[in-house]
Order: C-alpha cells, then structure tokens, then sequence
C-alpha cells in the first residue's frame, strides 16, 4: 500500500484529517472569556433596549428628521417583529462588526502572541486544515452571535409587546407570517455582508501576531470605507467599497421587495471575503511561524 508523501515518515495511524477537530476547537473558543463575553451581550443588548424604552418620555420632537431609520425607531415598541427589527438597525453598522472582526481577528493573531501556534503545528497540524478549523470556528460564533442577537430581540420584543404585524415606512403593513419572513431575509443578508469582515480581520489576524491589531484594524478600514462612501465626489468609484451595500437590507423590507441592491451587495462581500480568506492562506502556509 503506497502513502501519500504528506504522511511519509509519519506515526503509525497518523491522519492529517484527523488533527484540530472542529468541535475540539468549538470547545476551546467556547471556554475563552471573550467568546463569552461577547455572546452574553448579545443577548443583553436587547434586554437593554427593551427596557430603555420604558423610560420613554414620549418627546416625539426629538425623533424628527430621521427618515426611515427615525420611522423604525419609533415603530420598535409596536411588536416583536419591530422590536426585533429596530434591536438589527442599531448593531448592524457598528456592533455587529466588532463582534465579527472580534471573532475572527482574534482566533490566529491570538496563538501567536500567546506563543502555542508553533506547538499547534508541531502536532502536527497542517497549516491548511489548522487554518480552516478556527475559521469555521470563527463563523460559526459569529453566526452564533447574530442568532442571538435577533432570536433574544423577538423572543423578549413579543412577550412585552404581542406578535403584532411588522410595519416600516418604506413597505405596507406586513402579516407577522411574511414578516417573520422577511426578517430572516435580512438576517442571512446581513450574514452575508459581514462576511468581507471576517475575511479581513481574518487576514489581519494571519498578517499580525497582535489580535487587537488585527480586531481594530478591521474595524477601523470598515468605519473608513464607511466614511468613504458618503463621498459623493467619489462616484462610481463608491460601488466597489465594501460598506457600499451594506444597508441595501432595507430594500427587503419594501413593497414590493427591492432585490437589486441586494444581489450586488452579496456578490460584493462574497468576493471580498474569498479575496482576503484566499490571501490569509496564501500568506499562512509560507509565513515562518516562531512563536
């Protein structure tokens, strides 16, 4: 029986496969205060929404001037489906993208500064498989934190304020059915979108051995993008930015549903995270790991 070269000289019953299993992994990330911090806020900042608006004083003067995103707010207390709604519209530009780039920049950058990145491999652990694992890992707990960010919102948004219909000034009245709907719409695009975070603070974190060089730098290139957008002088140029559709969400709450955006928008974050992810890979199976 004839072996692959990568097991020449190998332990009896050595398999590549076989080393860095993902649930291992999930195990291990999971006992990290940070993961567990990060997925506890998750399901708190809802809870602190929900009871910031019982110290609502009703001062409607306040609320003007601001648009769709003002009409959402002030619809958050009319149902769960709002409540949830309004609880995405507030993490989506900003919380989310820290827990995301938290998650991913943090996963290799991390072993690097703590000095077990070289005893991972001497496992050995291929550089390939050991890279796939913690990202996987990676978006697995990010996804993690985005479902209990919505399902705590809609769980704790119904109970206080009924399963009532899902309203928006940019769409008609929604039956809770198509609402739910639609909302899961806007949760697997917001998953998609912040796939281009993961990839770069991925990449970050194969590049640095600082994790919170790799979490703030991804973070701060997203605010930049962001910033960059909002130049209109740029023009076309804005299309190719990677927070350029990043509210195109919205369109899926309008009558008739707005898909345009959408499409372009996950096009766009699906090639800016194979893009950084296949740079990561490249740059981690010839970098020279000695810490």
């Amino acid at each position: 029986m004839t072996q692959s070269s990568s097991t020449v000289g190998a332990a009896a019953g050595y398999r590549p496969s076989a080393t860095l299993p993902f649930a291992a992994e999930f195990r291990r990330q999971a006992s990290r205060r940070r993961t567990q911090l990060a997925l506890g806020f998750m399901v708190l900042l809802p809870l602190i929404i929900l009871i910031a608006f019982q110290f609502d004083a009703g001062d409607d003067d306040d609320r003007g001037g601001g648009g769709e995103f003002s009409s959402l707010g002030d619809l958050a207390t009319s149902g769960g489906l709002n409540f949830t709604l309004f609880s995405l519209l507030v993490s989506a530009s900003f919380l989310l993208v820290v827990v995301v780039a938290l998650f991913c920049g943090d996963t290799v950058a991390s072993e690097a500064s703590w000095g077990s990145l070289r005893y991972l491999l001497a496992i050995p652990v291929p550089r390939a498989r050991l890279l796939a694992v913690k990202l996987l890992v990676a978006l697995a707990y990010s996804a993690l934190a985005l479902l209990l960010l919505a399902g705590t919102a809609l769980l704790a948004g119904t109970l206080r304020y009924g399963w009532e219909p899902l309203s928006s000034q940019v769409s008609a009245q929604l039956d809770p059915g198509e609402g739910l709907l639609r909302l899961l719409g806007v949760l697997g695009y917001l998953a998609v979108v912040l796939l281009a975070v993961a990839g770069l603070a991925f990449l970050l974190s194969v590049v640095t051995d600082a994790a919170l060089g790799a979490v703030g730098g991804a973070v701060l290139l997203w605010i930049l993008s962001s910033i960059l957008d909002q130049i209109t002088a740029l023009g076309g140029i804005r299309a190719f930015l990677p927070t350029h559709y990043a509210n195109a969400w919205l369109g899926l709450l309008s009558t008739p549903v707005q898909t345009d955006d959408v499409v372009r928008g996950c096009i766009s974050a699906i090639a800016y995270a194979t893009l950084f992810w296949s740079l990561a890979f490249w740059r981690f199976t010839r970098k020279d790991i000695t810490s």
